[in-house]
C-alpha cells in the first residue's frame, strides 16, 4: 500500500486552518514564531479559513502574497499582526498575477504591524508602501528591511513622505532599513551627515544612520538606517564605520569592510553585542598592527577578546590574520561549543600544519569544524581536534 506523501508546507498549512477551525473563538495565535524555518505559506492555494474573533496573530509566512491572504479581509477584526517572511516575491510574473487577485482594501482596525524580512528585496516601493498606504490606523509599525536595487537611499525624507504622513495616529515606529545601490544607479552619494539631516523632523526619536561605499568587495553602495535602541535580533554588514552603543537584543552579526579590522575593533563589537552567538566575518585586508601588542590608546598589553555566547563563528572570506585573531589564545578566548566555518588551507597555514600551540587552546574548544576544500581528513588533523567533530 502506497503511503501519501504530504510536503511540510501543506502539513503546516492544514494545521494552521484546523486550529482556527477547531477554536472557533480563537482570539491569539502564536503560530511557529519558536520555529523560524517552518513557514506557512497558501502559495496556490488561498487558505479557506475565516475568523471575525481572531485579534492577535504572530507567524511565519514564505511569501509576501501570504501575508496578503491573511489581509484580504477573512480576519477582519485583527488588530495585531506580526509576520517573518522568508522572500517577498518567489517568481516576479506569477507572484505578481496572484498578488493582482488578493482582496487590498484599507484596514481600518489594524493597530499594530510588524514586518521581518531577511532577504534582499527589489519591490519595496511597488509592494511594501502599498501595503502600508492600507493601514491607515496603525499605531505601531516595526520594519526590518533589505532594499536592493534602488536609485536612491531610503532616508528620512521618505519614510515620512511614504509611511509617517498616511498613519496619522502612528505613535512608535520601530526600524532597521539597508538600501543597497548598484554603481550605475549613482545618482546619490550623500554622505552619512547628509542622511542623518533627513530625520531632523523626527526629533522624538534617536536614528542612526551609516552609509558605505564599496569599491572592491562589493558592487553597490549601502545606506543603513535605523531607530535607537535596537529591537531586531540581526545586525549585518558591519564595517569600520560602525558607530558604537549598545545592541542587547542582537543574536547575529556580519562584519565586512575593504579596510582592515584591528585587534580594537574586534573589542568594540565585544562590548557593543553582549550577546551575540553567531559572526560572520568577511574582510581579505591584512591587520595593520598585527604585530603590535601594546593598545594605541592606553600603552596597556592588548586585552583578550571574550565572546561569551558566540557558539557560530563562520572565516570563510578572510585573511589568515583574521584566523588569528580568533584562534591565538592571547588575543581571543572562545567560549566552549563553538561550530567554526572555515577554509582548510588558510587554517592549515595558521595553525602551523595544525602543530602550533598558540591556536592548540581555542581549537580544543570547538565543538564542531566545518572545512571547506578537504575531502579526506588527515589524521594528524583529527588529533589536533580530538574532541572536534569534523564535517
Amino acid at each position: 500500500e502506497k503511503k501519501a506523501c504530504i510536503s511540510t508546507d501543506n502539513v503546516i498549512k492544514r494545521v494552521f486552518i484546523h486550529i482556527l477551525t477547531m477554536f472557533n473563538n480563537l482570539k491569539y495565535l502564536n503560530f511557529g514564531q519558536s520555529l523560524r524555518y517552518d513557514r506557512l505559506s497558501f502559495y496556490l492555494s488561498p487558505p479557506t479559513v475565516i475568523s471575525s474573533t481572531l485579534l492577535e496573530l504572530y507567524v511565519n509566512l514564505e511569501y509576501f502574497s501570504d501575508c496578503l491572504y491573511l489581509l484580504d479581509g477573512r480576519f477582519n477584526q485583527l488588530h495585531t499582526l506580526y509576520v517573518d517572511i522568508a522572500d517577498i516575491l518567489r517568481f516576479q510574473s506569477s507572484d505578481s498575477q496572484i498578488i493582482e487577485k488578493i482582496n487590498q482594501e484599507k484596514l481600518p482596525n489594524l493597530r499594530f504591524f510588524s514586518l521581518y524580512c531577511d532577504s534582499y528585496i527589489n519591490v519595496y516601493d511597488e509592494l511594501i508602501v502599498p501595503l502600508l498606504h492600507r493601514m491607515l490606523n496603525l499605531e505601531k509599525l516595526s520594519l526590518y528591511l533589505l532594499v536592493d536595487n534602488r536609485n536612491t537611499f531610503i532616508d528620512g525624507i521618505e519614510l515620512k513622505k511614504n509611511i509617517i504622513n498616511h498613519m496619522s495616529r502612528l505613535n512608535k515606529f520601530v526600524f532597521s532599513i539597508c538600501t543597497l545601490m548598484l554603481p550605475r544607479n549613482q545618482t546619490d552619494l550623500r554622505s552619512n551627515e547628509d542622511i542623518q539631516h533627513t530625520f531632523n523632523d523626527l526629533q522624538d526619536s534617536q536614528i542612526i544612520s551609516c552609509i558605505n561605499y564599496f569599491q572592491e568587495i562589493r558592487i553597490y553602495n549601502e545606506c543603513h538606517i535605523y531607530s535607537y535602541p535596537y529591537k531586531f535580533k540581526v545586525y549585518k554588514t558591519i564595517t569600520n564605520n560602525f558607530p558604537g552603543n549598545l545592541y542587547g537584543c542582537v543574536r547575529e552579526i556580519s562584519l565586512m569592510d575593504e579596510r582592515p579590522f584591528e585587534h580594537e575593533f574586534f573589542l568594540r563589537i565585544a562590548q557593543s553585542f553582549p550577546l551575540m552567538e553567531k559572526l560572520t566575518v568577511v574582510n581579505k585586508k591584512s591587520q595593520n598592527n598585527k604585530l603590535c601588542n601594546k593598545s594605541k590608546n592606553d600603552n596597556q598589553d592588548l586585552s583578550i577578546i571574550k565572546y561569551p555566547h558566540l557558539t557560530d563563528l563562520i572565516l570563510y572570506e578572510v585573511h589568515d590574520d583574521y584566523i588569528e585573531e580568533f584562534l591565538v589564545d592571547m588575543k581571543m578566548c572562545l567560549s566552549n561549543h563553538v561550530d567554526l566555518s572555515i577554509q582548510y588551507e588558510p587554517l592549515k597555514r595558521v595553525t602551523h600544519n595544525f602543530t602550533r600551540n598558540a591556536t592548540r587552546f581555542n581549537c580544543a574548544k570547538l565543538n564542531s569544524l566545518f572545512l571547506n576544500g578537504k575531502c579526506r581528513v588527515p589524521k594528524h588533523v583529527k588529533a589536533y581536534f580530538a574532541h572536534t567533530k569534523i564535517l
